[in-house]
């Protein structure tokens, strides 16, 4: 086998934490490396379309089921559990790997981004209130709305820029219809 082949081979088979810990071992060695692979995450982390993060937000909370609500909730050997709380719970648990990715933005300080990003969760979020005919939707009936006005809150919180708030309401008031 050639040693190209070899290579690609390689690099096809190796996973996410091989890449991070090859990456980071990288960019130890070589300043200018780091900085190349810096400039590559920059790019990456700008590229937000809106759109892709609704769809994606909108899947998400439509793909709860609700059996999975009915077996974790009402009596359980540990007590009863209120299903329309386990309701509220599901809801946020499917949120949070994007309001995770949210506050990397903001950790970041890439707060242009971070508006991209939260436009794309309310988007998502919006859509789910009006368009999911999920039976989900009916146990957590005010879940949306409050979602929608939590992950906004926090990230206005975070935003220190009164321009990205104002075409965030303005983003809200024409796309949304909010």
């Amino acid at each position: 086998m050639s040693s190209s082949k070899q290579k690609k081979k390689i690099l096809d088979r190796i996973n996410e934490h091989d890449a991070l810990l090859i990456l980071k071992a990288l960019a130890n060695e070589d300043r200018s490396i780091a900085r190349r692979i810096e400039q590559i995450a920059l790019e990456h982390l700008r590229d937000i379309d809106v759109e892709s993060v609704a769809s994606q937000v909108y899947h998400a909370l439509e793909g709860i089921e609700v059996e999975d609500l009915w077996e974790q909730s009402g009596s359980t050997r540990y007590g009863y559990v209120e299903p329309s709380d386990r309701a509220w719970e599901m809801f946020e648990e499917a949120l949070e790997p994007f309001t995770n990715e949210l506050n990397k933005y903001l950790d970041l300080s890439l707060e242009n981004e971070a508006k991209n990003y939260c436009a794309g969760i309310l988007k998502g979020i919006n859509q789910f209130d009006r368009e999911s005919t999920s039976e989900f939707k009916d146990w957590a009936e005010d879940a949306p709305d409050e979602f929608f006005e939590r992950v906004l809150d926090d990230w206005k919180k975070a935003c220190k820029t009164p321009e990205l708030i104002q075409e965030m309401e303005d983003f809200i008031k024409h796309s949304l219809g909010n």
